[in-house]
């Protein structure tokens, strides 16, 4: 697939995403202009009375395997999608809470992302090792490498290119989408360093909605964390926020929750508790999305 085709196909996808979230809520036929959510959708069971206080709380949670994902070959771009995405379409892998997309993309030499438009949505690209070049429409140019974050607004529109930098290797990268808490925001640029922020066999923020916090800042109530591990290590994640879920996505080696082992690429979304304990069998790098589940 060329590139323009690719890119009419995102465009497609994102227009799905937004319906998709229309989706979610009916019209009571009852109490007309009165709108309720459907159940079920996304593996969320309806909410009981029995999760309503945290001694009756019950972890629940949703596998995806690194090879139950998605997967296009471009020839220029190699990607792997763990929810809906482009050509790729289950009905039952839309997305977890306001995490839309999740892809783990390798591009080639020289090769990149023409420039393209996005709106009402919370990007952020986490390069896992090469060079990413970064225009767009807001005037901002750079480099963003391992190592770095970066995010962008989308808001009431913007477009923008990411091309791979560098003429001799590939640049692999994830790419994540949210859905925003507000909607038709002032777009918005950010970029920073983490690699000082990084603690050893301690998961560290990368991301939050705050803009004093470590990491970048989004318009959304989420957080992400890093963590690199050494083996036979066990880490407690604690929930910042009531009812958000915590997608866990394994970059490298093997880890286990609760006695779920996760390999890695392996995606694990976890809602109605308020923590959790990570456990690394092997050397293990792991990213931990928080996001709000409605």
């Amino acid at each position: 697939m060329d590139r323009k085709k690719f890119i009419r196909n995102t465009v497609k996808a994102m227009v799905g995403a937004a319906a998709s979230g229309a989706a979610l809520k009916s019209e009571s036929k009852s109490q007309p202009g009165v709108y309720t959510e459907k159940v079920g959708f996304n593996h969320l069971p309806p909410r009981t009375s029995s999760l309503s206080t945290k001694k009756e709380e019950t972890m629940k949670t949703i596998l995806h395997t690194a090879d139950s994902r998605g997967h296009a070959n471009h020839g220029w771009l190699d990607s792997h999608h763990t929810f809906s995405f482009a050509n790729y379409h289950d009905p039952k892998r839309m997305h977890f809470g306001v995490l839309r997309v999740l892809n783990d993309d390798v591009v080639a030499p020289g090769r990149g992302f023409g420039t393209h438009p996005h709106d009402n949505m919370e990007i952020i690209s986490i390069p896992l090792s090469g060079d990413l070049k970064h225009e767009d429409s807001m005037g901002h140019k750079a480099i963003i490498r391992e190592g770095d974050i970066q995010v962008m607004s989308a808001g009431t529109g913007i477009f923008h290119s990411e091309y791979n930098a560098n003429d001799h290797k590939e640049v692999k990268f994830l790419q994540i989408w949210l859905f925003p808490k507000n909607k038709n925001i002032e777009p918005r640029y950010d970029q920073v360093s983490i690699q000082e922020m990084a603690k050893n066999n301690s998961f560290y923020q990368v991301l939050s909605p705050n803009a004093d916090d470590p990491g970048v800042w989004i318009h959304q109530d989420a957080w992400f964390h890093l963590g690199d591990f050494d083996s036979g290590i066990t880490q407690t994640y604690h929930v910042k926020k009531q009812q958000n879920g915590v997608y866990v996505f394994v970059l490298e080696g093997e880890i286990d929750i609760h006695g779920q082992k996760l390999s890695a690429r392996d995606g694990y979304g976890i809602w109605d508790t308020g923590q959790f304990d990570v456990k690394t069998n092997k050397k293990s790098k792991v990213l931990l999305m928080e996001v709000p589940m409605n």
